[in-house]
């Protein structure tokens, strides 16, 4: 494969070309995964930054800058991973970066599993079609696109106007706020695709924020079978509210076209058996290509039972067989993945995910690595991803 010059590291390039005109390039280099997609009515941009050894975030924000400068795109969502205390520095540099202050980011406590401020950035752009940006508020945010296929809304940075309520009450205000902003796209919940809530505390009200997302979704008439594809994991925010969250909504054109597909795993049994409301994958067609949206997937057997209790390898082992599955479910392959978050609930675990990656060829894998809590006491790993393919 040929190598470019970028900086003081190579920059490899692979590239594929797939079918109906899509293009699909990957470029990687130390600290950097870029995924590009083009097609005839769209191309998207899937960006994940690392740190270097010893990097301060304001370097990492000024190697993402770099990255993305020359694209001549439109960043519609930002996740970033860091300490609560790197936040304002990193935003600054954002802002800089970016000349603006209406930024598509949602900032989640996680620090890196060697214990730097900022684990990583996950950047999706697109460039070819416009992109309208609302101003939702309180640092909140929309950017909405169209394709050939669909329209397409992500809500960034929610959460409830109020902290000084219970959690389960600021749950209830942040699927307002997920509602209102869907509301000035054209979009209702029936839309979402894929969610990503951030609680603080978690074990302490993953199960009261559990009833207060399971009654907006019966409220909104949400079928079992047709639910947005979610993580839910602790995270604090600066805002010290109990919970942010981002939302990905997609409304096709044409209502029997088929656009979204909600997939099950092939060895494990739906969430809503123990209570959660989320489908495992979610596959949106649209554009000329097919991304799947693989929800947060830990070491949870066919029952929904916990397995491999304090056995963080076979977690892992487990954890990664099961997204595996369903990624082959789609013909689809790990070297399709275009953006992964591993969850460590103790950051000395990630040499054993490491040792996974490269007896499986994938260390070039874009992954975030950060430390939280999960959802149960006893899940020591969780991992979520994207992949992309041409058709669809």
């Amino acid at each position: 494969m040929p190598t470019e010059a970028s900086g003081n590291s190579s920059r490899t390039i692979a590239a594929v070309t797939g079918s109906n005109n899509v293009q699909i390039s990957r470029e990687f280099a130390d600290g950097m995964n870029l995924l590009v997609v083009g097609s005839a009515s769209v191309s998207e941009f899937h960006l994940t930054i690392t740190p270097r050894p010893s990097e301060s975030p304001a370097a990492m924000i000024r190697r993402l800058a770099e990255v993305l400068d020359p694209l001549e795109a439109t960043v519609v969502r930002q996740i970033a991973f860091g300490s609560v205390a790197a936040s304002q520095p990193t935003l600054t540099a954002l802002r800089r970066a970016f000349d603006t202050t209406d930024l598509p980011l949602t900032w989640v406590e996680g620090m890196g599993c060697d214990g730097s401020a900022l684990s990583g950035i996950q950047v999706h752009a697109v460039s070819g079609v416009p992109v309208q940006a609302l101003p939702l508020g309180a640092n909140a945010s929309a950017r909405i696109w169209r394709d050939a296929t669909a329209t397409h809304c992500v809500l960034s940075g929610l959460r409830p106007a109020n902290r000084n309520i219970l959690s389960p009450d600021q749950a209830h205000e942040t699927f307002q706020a997920i509602q209102g902003g869907l509301a000035r796209a054209r979009m209702t919940m029936r839309d979402v695709a894929r969610t990503w809530f951030f609680l603080d505390d978690i074990l302490n009200w993953y199960g009261a924020f559990n009833r207060v997302r399971n009654l907006v979704f019966e409220q909104n008439e949400l079928r079992p079978g047709f639910l947005p594809a979610s993580t839910g994991v602790r995270g604090r925010n600066p805002a010290g509210a109990a919970l942010t969250a981002a939302v990905w909504a997609v409304k096709p054109h044409d209502d029997m076209a088929g656009t979204v597909h909600f997939v099950p795993s092939p060895r494990q049994c739906a969430a809503t058996a123990y209570g959660s409301a989320f489908s495992r994958a979610v596959e949106i067609n649209s554009g000329g290509f097919c991304q799947l949206l693989i929800s947060g997937t830990a070491s949870i057997e066919p029952g929904g039972m916990t397995v491999h209790v304090g056995d963080v390898r076979a977690q892992i082992e487990l954890a990664m067989q099961v997204a595996g599955a369903i990624l082959e479910s789609r013909g689809l392959e790990f070297s399709d993945v275009s953006r992964a978050t591993a969850y460590f609930k103790s950051g000395a675990d990630l040499p054993i995910f490491q040792d996974w990656l490269e007896d499986n060829g994938l260390l070039a894998l874009p992954v975030v690595n950060t430390c939280c809590e999960i959802c149960r006491d006893d899940l020591l790993f969780e991992i979520e991803l994207d992949a992309i393919a041409a058709g669809g």
